[in-house]
């Protein structure tokens, strides 16, 4: 059995009397491919955060690479963090940085190599997604698809064992997004990277994950593979994927505290 990279342990979170994270235990294994789905504020982009290390749960543990990242110390979470990467739904670029400046940046920033293997480093990440054409460009300048490539070539330059996404096709048009998406698979059995990605795009979902865990009021409602979810009886599931407004999700989608 493939060894498991990150745990979320009875995972509680709320924001003033808003309960977020209601009890999330799941398991992702090293090499795969994970899909976080769900509605808007059912805590997906909140567990993302607990995984990096940037939220602590009010109650339960996260571990990556076996290590809880609530209760160690602040070097090793570093160290954890320093085998993970990160795209954020907007790529996260800095406006007056160009391209090259924004991949570089981490390995500037922790002054990880020298320039001249920084400059190597980047050169070669760039070419690799297909942006070296635009490293002197600002992100202004560049399509939204190519800000998403430039943010996943940031997030490459430290080899990251883990890497992390949060609505990596959100505001793409349809090609666009299936370029995101190959890419996504690209890494994975190039590189060997576990992979966790937060997404409502459901062509997307089944494209890329091999598994799937569908949250609902902080809670995990299911996980299987993308034919396994495509043919659940459960109706919270049928109703998401299939987008219907009527149904379960419809009738207490309003109040966090009525299903049991």
């Amino acid at each position: 059995m493939s060894e498991t990279v990150i745990e979320l342990i009875d995972l509680h979170k709320s924001f003033g009397d808003r309960p977020i994270l209601r009890g999330i235990n799941l398991e992702i294994k090293k090499g795969e491919t994970m899909v976080l789905l769900g509605g808007s504020g059912t805590g997906k982009s909140v567990t993302i955060r607990h995984i990096i290390g940037l939220l602590k749960p009010d109650k339960g543990d996260v571990k990556v690479f076996g290590e809880s990242v609530v209760h160690c110390s602040l070097k090793k979470l570093q160290e954890i963090r320093s085998r993970m990467g990160v795209l954020f739904q907007s790529g996260a670029l800095i406006n007056w940085l160009t391209v090259f400046d924004n991949v570089a940046l981490p390995l500037r920033e922790h002054r990880l190599k020298p320039e001249k293997e920084i400059e190597k480093i980047v050169l070669e990440k760039l070419e690799w997604l297909g942006l070296l054409p635009a490293k002197d460009l600002l992100p202004d300048s560049i399509s939204g698809g190519m800000k998403k490539r430039a943010g996943i070539a940031r997030a490459l330059t430290t080899n990251p064992e883990i890497l992390l996404y949060d609505e990596p096709t959100s505001g793409l048009d349809p090609v666009m997004s299936q370029v995101i998406n190959e890419l996504i698979r690209k890494l994975q059995k190039e590189l060997g990277v576990t992979q966790v990605v937060v997404t409502h795009d459901m062509n997307s979902a089944y494209y890329i994950a091999d598994r799937i865990t569908f949250l609902y009021k902080g809670r995990v409602e299911m996980i299987g593979t993308p034919e396994e979810i495509k043919n659940s009886d459960n109706p919270y599931v049928q109703q998401f994927i299939q987008g219907k407004t009527e149904g379960p999700l419809e009738i207490d989608a309003g109040d966090p505290t009525k299903r049991k």
